[in-house]
């Protein structure tokens, strides 16, 4: 029930504030909000690395072409490109909406601060919120150096479309498999800068447990 309120605040408002005010209604707060989302951004990095290493072995198969419809071959090539565009966009929209969402929680965190009568609760919460925001850049860097790695790698996939689509033989293809090897490469550093940003997000998560 509580996501239908949520949804349907969004969608009537289109504002990201409004959306903030009606979870705290039904008890559904910023840092929740946080972790669901860091969440839902280590999903979408684990998609992107298997539709990356996806596009990788069709390209593979170009690479390997022996005869037959090489059409075919290239509608296989051109659909994993896209796929890849998708998920990267995917990811880069969930680091985004993280950061707003950091964003509000921290600056609620820090106006609050204001609001205590204890000076000794003030100086923990002061220091947990320093310690948190720690945390959050050092994860939010290693997603953000993850997401870079991937606009090389799809400016890549779209240069071996762009030029089996134009260039649709034999030619292309030992044109393309000269560059595999150095493809191959890149996406394998791609997804082990995303195991990085990952593990700091669990790290992260943890952090906003405690």
């Amino acid at each position: 029930m509580r996501f239908v309120v949520l949804t349907l605040a969004l969608l009537l408002t289109g504002c990201q504030s409004a959306y903030y005010a009606a979870a705290e209604q039904v008890g559904y707060h910023k840092r929740e909000i946080l972790t669901d989302r860091v969440e839902s951004a280590q999903e979408s990095q684990q998609e992107a690395q298997k539709q990356f290493s996806s596009a990788l072995e069709q390209l593979k198969t170009l690479v390997d072409f022996d005869g037959g419809d090489l059409e075919s071959v290239y509608d296989q090539v051109r659909d994993e490109y896209l796929a890849s565009e998708k998920a990267a966009d995917q990811v880069s929209q969930r680091i985004d909406a993280i950061d707003h969402v950091a964003g509000a929680m921290f600056d609620e965190w820090q106006d609050e601060l204001e609001q205590y009568s204890s000076a000794s609760l003030r100086r923990t919460s002061e220091k947990q919120l320093q310690s948190t925001r720690r945390q959050y850049d050092k994860m939010l860097r290693s997603m953000r150096r993850a997401e870079e790695k991937m606009v090389p790698v799809l400016a890549r996939l779209k240069d071996n479309e762009l030029y089996l689509k134009h260039n649709l033989n034999a030619r292309a293809v030992t044109a393309i498999g000269s560059e595999f090897g150095s493809l191959k490469r890149e996406i394998q550093s791609l997804i082990t800068e995303m195991n990085r940003a990952i593990a700091e997000s669990d790290q992260f998560i943890q952090t906003l447990g405690q």
